[in-house]
């Protein structure tokens, strides 16, 4: 299904008229003084507040709407990036792919849950975590190391979980936004109640969209052209006084286009494409040097992928008895996706199906249970047509399933001290189902024991210590960096193990009514890191380092209200990678972050700033090396990145009681990588041409206004 703007108005102004009975019926009561006010509490609300569904000793943080909405977020990208331990990496001018990356772990190492479920395939962490929309999201909750959920323990850099918000009253909101390199934003959110307060329906839709960005105005982008949409429903139904279900449906499409400037070297997204004729330009560049006017054919440095991701879940809860709560769950995930790389084509068509019995026990007053099984199948199938004829290319489609049991006991001896033991077995099992892979590649059995400890020293005083194994299975092309874009020498496949992980992590938290501040200290080590090697014949492939590969991260983050209406942010952070780890990264990572923010808010007005600081980096620890002229070695690039700083702003202004007004700039100073005269392209030794010199920020500038309805 393609969404459009008009559909998504179409859908939004419908749900104007959705609570407009209740909301009536709501208003007419609160007419008289005299009517008692009772307060319903669904099964659902029960469960979440007596806190059995989820996990509190571990540390996790919590980003709310009003965080959210500071940052003018659409996305999850955009919403947690920068937040304490968490990065998210831009591994392409072209493609636009983001990483998400946890406590300096590669992107691939996090999981995305949506309401603790998991609804991502394994290849949908690459493409589309841009058009993962944050409108009707009640909070995102991430915790960071491995084996950070009982219930993820793939996730060996920590997972992030998204909280739809829940129908509890009847509203309506309505946001629109423009701004500069064509900014179009549209959100619609929706909530219903019934009178007798036991269903529940959340509406959700949203469309954005930016244009291309050309900073050094050559022909060729350095920002893609990207545009997203999604509509989301989420129904709860109680059953009964002890049953309540839950069912959530979404629809993603997400379109990304980089390369040729629509408009000047192409009139559009089918022509660069249809002009793919095999042929390769004498000259990319005029003068062969990538900082010039580009002269080739529009596909040669095309890079557009298109994708769609369907999402579903079903989730009952119930009480067995005073003791005892049960969830069972499914949840189903498709991600299609067809693109085309500079000639080469791919498509992948990617199906997970997820099942989950969970039970919490409570024991005795000291003791609680968390037990349980899931399963997982997923099964991802692609192809190329470019690469079909070339012998030395493997496909990476695959089969991979896990069946899994779990235990927790929570103990808490004393008013001071949470124990929290657990341990999971996994049986795994990932096929590479291309003809020249034979045999099963991956066949384990895993056992993720994990332990979270939580003291606290005094009221305001408080530690946590987490340590656990995880593993995750690398499956996927798009985590070395583009292997397949080379139609000349393929790509092979060398995978036969599980990556492995044991982390630890703790944290001191120390929380008043003025102040709140967090030190943490994080450190992971992963065996049978994938990494992308070459063979002899200079052919790309997947493999694994037989070396251990290990990151460190230090962290300290406070707040501090300073007034009623004004609170002030800081925060500041290294990340210390080992040789091994430094040698698997394609894109250089953050290592030295510091960041400032300040929240002023006085009657109706509301006033946000934010800086962040990235220190400088060696280049030639992550094995950068690049020319701007082709064939001229005298035309190296640099390989130290500078220190930068990036500073954001936005004012809101309360118009009305259900009328809200915004505006803000976004990378005030326009600092970027091109503006500093260094391209993210670039010709390699032997003079290929490739499109990921990065370092620095590759978005400039950009003005935006909107207004926000709420009814």
């Amino acid at each position: 299904m393609k969404l459009t703007p008009l559909y998504f108005a179409m859908f939004c102004t419908s749900n104007l008229f959705l609570p407009a009975v209740v909301q009536a019926q709501v208003s007419s009561a609160q007419q008289s003084d005299d009517i008692e006010i009772i307060e319903v509490r669904s099964i659902r609300q029960k469960l979440e507040q007596a806190g059995r569904l989820k996990d509190v000793i571990q540390q996790t943080e919590v980003l709310d709407k009003v965080m959210i909405d500071n940052k003018n977020a659409l996305s999850l990208s955009d919403a947690i990036n920068n937040e304490p331990g968490v990065n998210v990496s831009n591994e392409c001018s072209m493609c636009g792919v983001k990483r998400i990356m946890l406590n300096g772990m590669k992107g691939e190492h996090t999981t995305i849950l949506v309401d603790g479920l998991p609804t991502h395939t394994l290849i949908s962490g690459f493409y589309a975590v841009d058009a993962i929309a944050t409108t009707g999201v009640d909070r995102i909750e991430v915790a960071r190391g491995a084996g950070a959920s009982l219930i993820a323990p793939e996730a060996i850099g920590g997972t992030v979980n998204i909280v739809t918000k829940q129908a509890y009253e009847n509203e309506v909101s309505f946001d629109v936004a423009k701004g500069s390199h064509d900014f179009t934003a549209m959100k619609g959110m929706a909530t219903g109640v019934s009178e007798d307060g036991k269903t529940g329906i959340t509406l959700i839709a949203q469309y954005d969209k930016q244009d291309q960005e050309d900073h050094d105005d050559n022909g060729v982008s350095e920002a893609p052209f990207q545009e997203n949409q999604s509509i989301t429903a989420l129904i709860s139904q109680d059953i009964n006084d002890t049953y309540n279900l839950q069912v959530r449906i979404s629809k993603v499409q997400s379109e990304v286009f980089g390369g040729p400037v629509i408009g000047h070297n192409t009139y559009s997204i089918g022509e660069a494409i249809s002009g793919y004729d095999g042929i390769d330009s004498p000259q990319l560049f005029e003068g062969d040097d990538v900082r010039n006017q580009f002269i080739g054919k529009a596909w040669e440095t095309t890079e557009w992928i298109d994708t769609s991701r369907d999402e579903a879940y079903v989730k009952l809860l119930t009480e067995l008895s005073d003791y005892t709560t049960a969830e069972f769950a499914v949840s189903y995930a498709k991600h299609v996706q067809d693109s085309f790389y500079e000639g080469i084509d791919y498509q992948a068509d990617d199906v997970m199906n997820y099942f989950r019995a969970k039970f919490d026990t409570e024991l005795t007053d000291e003791h609680f249970i968390t037990y349980g099984v899931d399963a997982r199948t997923e099964e991802m199938r692609s192809s190329t047509k470019a690469l079909e004829g070339v012998e030395a290319y493997e496909s990476d489609a695959f089969d991979y399933d896990t069946l899994g049991i779990f235990i927790q006991d929570t103990w808490v001896p004393s008013d001071k001290l949470e124990v929290a033991l657990a341990l999971r077995i996994d049986k795994v099992t990932a096929d590479f189902i291309d003809p020249a892979k034979v045999g099963t590649e991956i066949d384990e059995t895993f056992f993720a024991p994990r332990l979270d400890l939580r003291y606290f020293h005094n009221e305001q005083l408080t530690s946590r210590f987490s340590t656990g194994r995880g593993y995750r299975a690398p499956l996927s092309f798009f985590e070395t960096d583009h292997g397949i874009l080379d139609s000349e020498k393929g790509y092979q496949i060398d995978i036969d193990s599980l990556e492995e992980s044991i982390s630890a992590s703790y944290s001191l938290n120390y929380d008043t009514d003025k102040l709140a501040a967090t030190l943490s200290l994080a450190h992971s080590r992963v065996d049978n890191l994938a990494s992308l090697e070459e063979t002899s014949e200079g052919v790309p492939v997947l493999t694994q380092l037989d070396e251990t590969a290990a990151v460190t991260t230090i962290d300290i983050s406070s707040g501090y209200n300073i007034t009623e209406n004004l609170l002030i942010n800081v925060s500041a952070e290294q990340f210390l990678y080992d040789v091994q780890f430094k040698s698997s990264y394609a894109i250089v990572p953050v290592e030295t972050r510091a960041s400032f923010d300040i929240e002023w808010q006085l009657d109706d007005l509301k006033v946000f700033w934010s800086t962040t600081w990235f220190g400088a980096r060696d280049l030639t620890e992550y094995g950068y090396e690049g020319y701007n002229i082709k064939g001229d070695l005298s035309s190296i690039k640099p390989t130290n990145a500078p220190a930068f700083s990036s500073s954001d702003l936005k004012i809101q202004y309360k118009l009305s009681s259900n009328t809200k007004l915004y505006a803000g700039i976004s990378n005030i100073f326009e600092y970027t990588q091109i503006e500093e005269g260094e391209s993210p392209l670039f010709f390699d030794q032997d003079g290929g041409y490739d499109v990921a010199y990065i370092f620095g920020p590759l978005h400039g500038r950009e003005f935006y206004a909107g207004i926000e309805i709420g009814l």
